[in-house]
């Protein structure tokens, strides 16, 4: 089967090596335009276009997918096939391939169709995610499906993890899918449908007022990026990773001569009290150093403005 491929991030170079290892005859690599990762730096290919030369495959870089319409007709391939390129590709295009485009969508649809499916999933408690292999329309991930995997999301499993789970599952089950798709009737997706809206970065700023459980997730989804993020002294720390804490500091009974410590506090062993319940913090990365345990955070940690503890501070 000869294909066209587009993809941009190193999550879509797995599936690239899996349809050249397969056999699959790739007439054409399409990835998004260099770009430079730095002030002055120079221009750098997308991880796609750098496997791409390595697997001496032919590569363009239009700056809109419209421009290679007239060049993938000229291929004459049988279908293309799409891993998180980063533009929606016109209804032209679509049309150019004997049998249309499909694409590798990390999630279950119609559950979290957009741009951050893994994330959202991990945001909102659900207890398992998947891949599916659909048909691509002129909608936003509206396609009917041909097949999908399903997989647990595991308790301290994080964003980035995740996602390399549902990369190696997805380019399986694109290289099983792709030999009977001429043949077969992809389904209309059916249920509720979610949006997996873009990440934002203030939308993981830590608010201490929500619940020990939340803010697990929001610590969980953020990593690697854009990172969950509190401001301790007017200085912003990152969280990496935390759990959930099951003896809790939150205000309560407590014995005569002891004082329940007040949100937003970090404990002498790491617990950041919350809204309800405590969130242990295991690492951080403080502004403009590198991640580190957070007991080591705490041990060497000195107030400017002589607080016994450190805050994080509500937004």
């Amino acid at each position: 089967m000869r294909v066209v491929y587009c993809g941009t991030p190193l999550d879509a170079v797995p599936a690239l090596r899996a349809l050249v290892e397969a056999g699959y005859d790739v007439a054409l690599v399409v990835t998004q335009p260099d770009r430079r990762r730095g002030r002055g730096s120079d221009l750098v290919p997308s991880p796609v276009k750098a496997a791409a030369d390595t697997l001496g495959l032919p590569v363009r870089t239009p700056t809109r997918a419209r421009e290679i319409e007239a060049e993938v007709r000229a291929l004459d391939v049988d279908v293309g096939i799409v891993v998180a390129f980063g533009q929606l590709l016109p209804v032209p295009l679509l049309d150019a391939t004997r049998l249309g485009f499909v694409n590798v969508h990390f999630s279950l649809l119609p559950r979290w169709r957009g741009a951050a499916p893994v994330e959202r999933a991990i945001l909102a408690g659900d207890p398992e995610t998947g891949v599916c292999v659909m048909r691509l329309e002129e909608g936003l991930d509206t396609g009917p499906v041909y097949a999908c995997d399903r997989t647990p999301i595991a308790s301290d499993e994080t964003a980035g993890e995740l996602r390399t789970r549902l990369v190696e599952i997805g380019s399986a089950l694109l290289v099983r899918t792709l030999p009977s798709i001429e043949t077969s009737t992809p389904v209309p997706q059916a249920g509720e449908v979610t949006l997996a809206a873009k990440l934002t970065v203030e939308e993981f700023r830590i608010d201490p007022a929500a619940s020990a459980t939340d803010l697990a997730r929001l610590v969980r989804a953020g990593n690697p990026r854009p990172g969950a993020w509190a401001l301790v002294e007017r200085r912003r720390m990152k969280v990496l990773r935390a759990h959930v804490e099951r003896q809790s500091h939150r205000p309560g009974p407590q014995p005569a001569s002891t004082t329940a410590p007040s949100v937003g506090v970090v404990t002498h062993d790491a617990g950041l009290v919350t809204g309800d319940g405590t969130l242990a913090l295991d690492e951080v990365q403080p502004e403009g150093k590198a991640a580190m345990p957070a007991a080591a955070w705490l041990a060497g940690w000195r107030s400017a403005d002589g607080a016994p503890q450190p805050v994080f501070e509500r937004p």
